[in-house]
């Protein structure tokens, strides 16, 4: 990768922390006093990537997408305050979907020539709008776009958890063992450390990731 390139990747990324924080902020405060604020926070932290990695997807710019996770997750904190979500009807993962493809639906209807919205890889004979594909039924793009981000959104949301709960030479030891799948003795003289750290840090932080991916994962729709 050239210097320019690097600098634009950097730059894409410190816009789109910029628009994180400002979202999140808003979100917030949109919340009034509605149930536990941390706890939406949590859960605004947890997803907002899924919701903007799909809208994203789906067609919409990233202005657009950072107001689909903000009204996305406004409207769960609405519809959960009156308890509308029933487990006994599906599982929380489609429900999450569904929040997301209506707010998707409503960014394309504020554009003016929304209908005319195209992505080329998706094009069918019949030339078929993405919101219609979006909003279809019986169509299962946005499906199988929401699995895909779905199982990688609950991994990365459980890494970061874990690196919470362990210190960062821990979770740099598990990252490259386990992650990055680096031989024990290239971890060992790498970062300087001993066997038994390299052992002790993939069993101890293994476990915790096994236990917040199950967590994470007891929402997902059973195989």
């Amino acid at each position: 990768m050239s210097g320019s390139d690097e600098e634009k990747l950097n730059a894409s990324d410190a816009i789109l922390v910029q628009a994180y924080a400002k979202t999140r902020k808003s979100l917030i405060a949109r919340l009034d006093n509605w149930e536990d604020q941390r706890t939406w926070d949590e859960f605004y932290q947890t997803y907002w990537k899924l919701i903007y990695a799909v809208a994203t997807k789906a067609g919409l710019r990233s202005d657009e997408a950072f107001d689909c996770v903000q009204e996305t997750i406004l409207s769960i904190a609405k519809q959960s305050k009156k308890k509308l979500y029933d487990p006994e009807l599906g599982s929380f993962k489609t429900w999450l979907m569904n929040m997301t493809r209506w707010r998707i639906n409503d960014q394309f209807r504020k554009r003016k020539k929304d209908s005319a919205m195209m992505i080329g890889e998706w094009e069918n004979d019949r030339k078929t709008a993405v919101i219609d594909r979006v909003e279809d039924p019986n169509g299962d793009v946005l499906s199988r776009l929401w699995n895909m981000e779905w199982k990688k959104n609950i991994a990365d949301a459980a890494l970061s958890r874990v690196k919470a709960q362990v210190s960062p030479k821990q979770y740099q030891i598990f990252d490259c063992y386990v992650i990055k799948q680096w031989d024990a003795k290239r971890v060992q003289d790498q970062l300087s450390v001993s066997m038994a750290q390299v052992y002790l840090a993939k069993h101890r932080v293994g476990a915790i990731l096994k236990r917040e991916l199950a967590k994470l994962e007891e929402d997902d729709d059973v195989e």
